[in-house]
């Protein structure tokens, strides 16, 4: 089992920054993806930004420029540094990881999420 911990949501005012922080513990051996993924009322989740574990990394055209994925592998932990936040970006922010995607759901572990809440 793997298991997942996020942390650093919060209120912030539009244009200014965050970083999310996900702890990853048990079984990480078995994990080759991390993956940040997020969930705003009344939408759809999906996918913010992956990195493999060779340091591949995707992100989504609407946060690219603007959100950076980043792994520490000493601390295992993984990173989603939010730059210049819109009001749009406001969500519950998960952190997910497992040996590959998978088209129906997308990565096998999840955390509990952290809101992110951007104001005007």
């Amino acid at each position: 089992q793997v298991q997942l911990v996020e942390s650093g949501g919060g209120l912030v005012q539009a244009g200014g920054s965050l970083r999310l922080s996900c702890v990853i513990s048990g079984n990480i051996f078995s994990i080759s993806v991390y993956g940040w993924y997020r969930q705003a009322p009344g939408k759809q989740r999906e996918l913010v930004a992956s990195i493999t574990r060779g340091g591949f990394t995707t992100t989504a055209g609407a946060v690219k420029g603007r959100f950076t994925i980043s792994r520490d592998n000493a601390k295992n932990t993984v990173y989603l540094q939010m730059n210049s936040l819109k009001p749009e970006d406001t969500a519950v922010y998960y952190c997910a990881a497992g040996p590959a995607f998978v088209k129906e759901y997308g990565l096998d572990y999840w955390g509990k999420g952290t809101l992110v809440t951007v104001s005007l």
